[in-house]
């Protein structure tokens, strides 16, 4: 399946969750087999190529894509969580939302010092969250040099924010406006 044929699977909302938001809703995309797959596949490649030895994936979406590229891969997969999710003392990091904060943890024992770790989500948008899951990997002493997302929103930068901190970043799908 062609990425053309992938985006043709996302699903646009029109002003969600706020007027003039166009919600790139990728639901569309997991319910369909053939289409997950493909993206699956197209997400593998990449990573398979940046030298991964680990998947991490932020909560939630960023479960179901990345959890699925490192089964395909046969690595190991580490999810980034929100607070309190995990029962094993935890790493955490505060970040900023547009409206507000949030929090990330990690089980740093879930990491070798060195490690290749490469982030896994389903959108990039302004990039806030995959930054603290940078912050947070690196600080229990990952390697994380590389980001994948199935959809980037250029219009919000957060690529641009990402490759600022240092990390090659790559998408499947590419969305003008916000």
């Amino acid at each position: 399946m062609t990425l053309d044929q992938i985006k043709a699977l996302v699903r646009t909302v029109h002003d969600f969750p706020a007027p003039g938001i166009q919600f790139r809703d990728v639901t569309t995309l997991i319910s369909h087999g053939e289409g997950l797959a493909a993206a699956v596949r197209h997400l593998s490649e990449r990573a398979a190529a940046s030298g991964a030895a680990m998947i991490a994936g932020m909560e939630a979406r960023g479960f179901i894509f990345g959890a699925a590229v490192a089964a395909q891969l046969g690595l190991g997969f580490i999810p980034v969580r929100k607070p309190g999710k995990l029962p094993v003392p935890t790493i955490g990091v505060d970040y900023a939302l547009e409206y507000g904060r949030d929090r990330l943890e990690i089980d740093p024992g879930a990491i070798r010092p060195g490690e290749r770790v490469v982030i896994i989500d389903d959108l990039i948008a302004t990039g806030g969250t995959a930054l603290a899951a940078t912050e947070l990997l690196r600080q229990a002493g990952a390697d994380v040099s590389h980001a994948l997302f199935v959809i980037d929103l250029p219009d919000l930068h957060g690529a641009d924010r990402l490759r600022g901190a240092g990390l090659t970043v790559d998408a499947l799908l590419s969305y003008p406006g916000h």
